[in-house]
């Protein structure tokens, strides 16, 4: 069995065939609630109660979060899709009280910015990796034997290196 290098092409190709093949499994899992009861719970858990802090519309027991949660019910009753209701909510409450941030406008970059920097961190070593792995001996100089030379000359000549610390 032969063995690849991690640096090789062959790793980053199977690297990049899994990476793919785990998105589109996960894009096309069957996801989401199915039934209204859980659409009520799922819709529930990315509001936030108006009164409680930190605390969902889903966890909360006060009187508001009761009462948002039974007009999620409603519309879910009545039709409505998902972000019609969380666009409802937001238009009621303000758009503080959405726990998940719209995927447009400035809510986009709480989506992009984690992943551009990310991506900018690897991008970064990678960079430095490469750096540190160039070859970077070259031929010794005339001044660097000099030097070698210097040193290895002192300890005979009595010089730092000598234990006895007697000059000639």
């Amino acid at each position: 069995m032969r063995r690849t290098r991690a640096g090789s092409p062959v790793a980053w190709i199977v690297l990049g065939l899994v990476a793919v093949s785990a998105l589109v499994i996960g894009a096309l899992r069957a996801g989401g609630a199915s039934t209204p009861e859980e659409r009520i719970d799922a819709i529930a858990r990315t509001v936030k109660c108006p009164v409680c802090p930190g605390e969902s519309v889903y966890e909360s027991r006060n009187s508001v979060a009761l009462n948002i949660k039974a007009d999620i019910a409603r519309e879910v009753r009545a039709g409505q899709t998902d972000d019609q209701i969380r666009a409802g909510l937001s238009a009621r409450y303000g758009e503080h009280v959405l726990l998940v941030p719209r995927a447009d406008g400035i809510g986009a970059a709480v989506w992009v910015l984690p992943v551009a920097v990310l991506v900018a961190a690897v991008a970064g070593l990678v960079l430095a990796f490469r750096r540190w792995r160039r070859d970077t001996s070259a031929p010794p100089t005339d001044e660097d034997r000099a030097l070698v030379e210097q040193a290895l000359a002192a300890p005979a000549r009595g010089g730092p290196a000598d234990p006895a610390g007697s000059s000639p």
